[in-house]
């Protein structure tokens, strides 16, 4: 009879035992299903680990992004500390009782539990508590399957939840950057000018959303004509919010005050625009030229750019008289600029290193000789399909690879 309410006694505590763990797992599910924080699973973790089995000294690491982190621990003091989890754990590929361990800091602890993820090591969990001198079941062994299933629910879904913020993050970052790319759309000239004493066109592709490169061409009056590219030092949104800037100020300058100031002088300006913008952090590379069509005189200054090209057709000139970059010193040493004439049908061809720099699969760079090969062989075209040819050859050159850089190119023919 006593043996029969042993076997009784034993079997409701199995019972007991499995809706105990039963009901652990549905309540985890519950949390996860609710999108409880990260700090509430642990904490429903902890509490079934620590105070239902009973396990009385644990460390629970887990990786963030790029590092290991301690995500829990509790009757371990000081251990955290001493454990490298690269070095130390990194070879333990599945469950694994520490006997007698060449490392004081694993010695602490008896078993560890690793958790993977897609092949990836995503968490490992160290239990200490077997007592050698208790004829008792450790806590730790009996319930190692139990354990190992929850740790593995609560780790990929705490990773989870990282993945659905990271994406909810990375959807508004590029919905941020898709306005931003319209926006710096708008504020590059969108049509072709084109009239009987000249016509412009002009192309731009970021390597990004967003980009550091500019172009702008503006007409003072019937026979005056501004014309401008420009190059910032770095990619993406910091590059781009520079140039931003930087064309705002630009064209406060020559809407209202360009009559007033020299071309030397609205370089000296722009220089400490970018000095006082980007505190040393980027440089501005700068071509701008103004051109009376009435005279037929055309005078530029080159600030650190790449020479444009001015060509008849036949014969060229690098136009490379100017000065350093902008925001490269606090004051410019010294500004040439050159004034040139122009003759009818003499065609300028702005561009950014993006577009000479680009290089084919053998790692040779487009340079300027191929442009101005492609410019004599196709000099009768209008600005507009000049430009489209010119991108549609870099296209072939680079073959399988990507355009490494922002690429912008400004075409103006003269009559």
């Amino acid at each position: 009879m006593e043996v029969e309410k042993t076997r009784v006694h034993k079997l409701l505590q199995k019972l007991e035992l499995k809706e105990f763990k039963l009901t652990s797992l549905l309540e985890i599910t519950r949390a996860i299903n609710e999108n409880f924080s990260t700090d509430k699973l642990i904490n429903i973790y902890q509490y079934i680990l620590r105070d239902q089995l009973g396990i009385s000294k644990l460390l629970l690491y887990n990786f963030d992004k790029t590092d290991w982190k301690c995500l829990l621990k509790y009757g371990a003091k000081g251990h955290a500390k001493k454990i490298n989890v690269t070095k130390d754990l990194a070879l333990i590929k599945d469950i694994t009782v520490i006997e007698s361990s060449a490392l004081d800091s694993l010695n602490a602890f008896d078993i560890v539990i690793p958790v993977y993820h897609k092949n990836e090591p995503l968490a490992y969990l160290l239990l200490g508590d077997l007592n050698e001198d208790s004829l008792k079941i450790s806590p730790t062994i009996k319930h190692m399957p139990f354990i190992q299933t929850l740790t593995n629910i609560i780790m990929v879904a705490i990773e989870n939840k990282r993945f659905a913020k990271e994406s909810l993050i990375q959807e508004r970052d590029n919905k941020e950057l898709e306005l931003a790319a319209e926006m710096q759309k708008m504020l590059l000239p969108s049509d072709i000018t084109k009239n009987d004493k000249i016509e412009v066109a002009a192309r731009y592709e970021a390597k990004q959303l967003v980009g550091g490169d500019y172009y702008d061409f503006i007409q003072l009056n019937e026979d005056e004509y501004v014309l401008c590219i420009a190059d910032v030092s770095g990619k993406g949104v910091s590059a781009a919010l520079l140039m931003s800037n930087f064309q705002a100020h630009l064209r406060a300058i020559i809407k209202y005050n360009h009559y007033n100031m020299s071309m030397p002088e609205l370089i000296e300006d722009l220089n400490q625009s970018v000095n006082d913008a980007a505190q040393g952090e980027k440089f501005i590379t700068f071509f701008i030229a103004y051109y009376n069509s009435k005279k037929g005189i055309l005078r530029y200054i080159n600030a650190g750019h790449n020479y444009p090209i001015l060509t008849n057709g036949v014969t060229i000139r690098m136009l490379n008289k100017g000065c350093v970059g902008l925001g490269m010193f606090d004051e410019i040493p010294s500004i040439e600029y050159e004034e040139l004439k122009i003759n009818k049908n003499d065609t300028l061809i702005c561009f950014t290193d993006g577009l000479v720099e680009l290089e084919n699969e053998n790692e040779i760079p487009f340079d300027d000789d191929n442009l101005i090969e492609i410019v004599h062989k196709n000099y009768h075209l209008s600005m507009n399909e000049l430009n489209n040819l010119i991108f549609r050859e870099l296209d072939i050159y680079k073959g399988k690879n990507d355009f490494f850089d922002d690429t912008a190119l400004m075409s103006c023919r003269f009559f």
